[in-house]
């Protein structure tokens, strides 16, 4: 789904290889004259995706991670745990989060289709703490409908989830509908994008509508 370009600011260039891997191809979006680089897996539903999955979290979903790394693993994905590696009550989420978001801006820098998943009692600090890492758009979910709006409208590419909030098969819904859904290039979502990150680069803050 191309955006609508009827005042010519948004337009569709030639899809690009990234990096060395030729199946991995990004599409260029030029916005306002800044060129935007989406990986083309965010622009299609790929329920059968498989592409590499950052995991963090703390004492609270420590066990859920655990289990959520297995079958991730076995549905043929690349889980990379970024921790804890053991059970400790009085461990801090914060590092464990901000080393997986930043693993996940890194990888889609490269071109790697990479998403991040990060777990807590709630799933708030850890949602706050991945958003702290520039490039990273993290939401929490709660239901399958947050999980596909947050990467169909905000092209999320870290997931948040409570773990002392879902069971194991409910955490496994979220994420395998979070994965599955593409990002749809709609004008308004590019804008909107665009937005955030031209504050989060530079400090200024757009009106509605706002181009820049």
């Amino acid at each position: 789904h191309e955006p609508h370009d009827e005042n010519r600011e948004y337009s569709r260039k030639d899809s690009i290889h990234a990096g060395d891997d030729p199946t991995i191809r990004q599409i260029r979006w030029e916005w306002a004259g800044n060129l935007v680089l989406l990986p083309a897996c965010h622009l299609r539903s790929t329920l059968k995706a498989i592409m590499r999955i950052h995991l963090a979290t703390d004492h609270a979903g420590l066990e859920l991670l655990r289990d959520l790394a297995e079958h991730l693993t076995d549905a043929g994905h690349d889980v990379v745990d970024h921790g804890p590696t053991r059970f400790d009550p009085l461990d801090d989420y914060p590092g464990f989060c901000i080393r997986a978001a930043q693993a996940v801006v890194a990888d889609q820098a490269s071109g790697v289709e990479a998403l991040g998943i990060v777990l807590g009692g709630s799933g708030n600090g850890e949602q706050i703490a991945a958003n702290k890492v520039a490039g990273v758009r993290a939401a929490l979910v709660w239901n399958r409908d947050t999980a596909v709006l947050a990467r169909e409208h905000n092209d999320a590419n870290v997931c948040a989830i409570g773990a002392r909030q879902h069971g194991f098969d409910e955490a496994v819904m979220l994420i395998e509908a979070f994965i599955a859904t593409g990002f749809s290039g709609d004008e308004r979502h590019v804008r909107r994008i665009g937005q955030i990150g031209h504050f989060e680069n530079t400090g200024a803050v757009l009106e509605s509508g706002q181009t820049y």
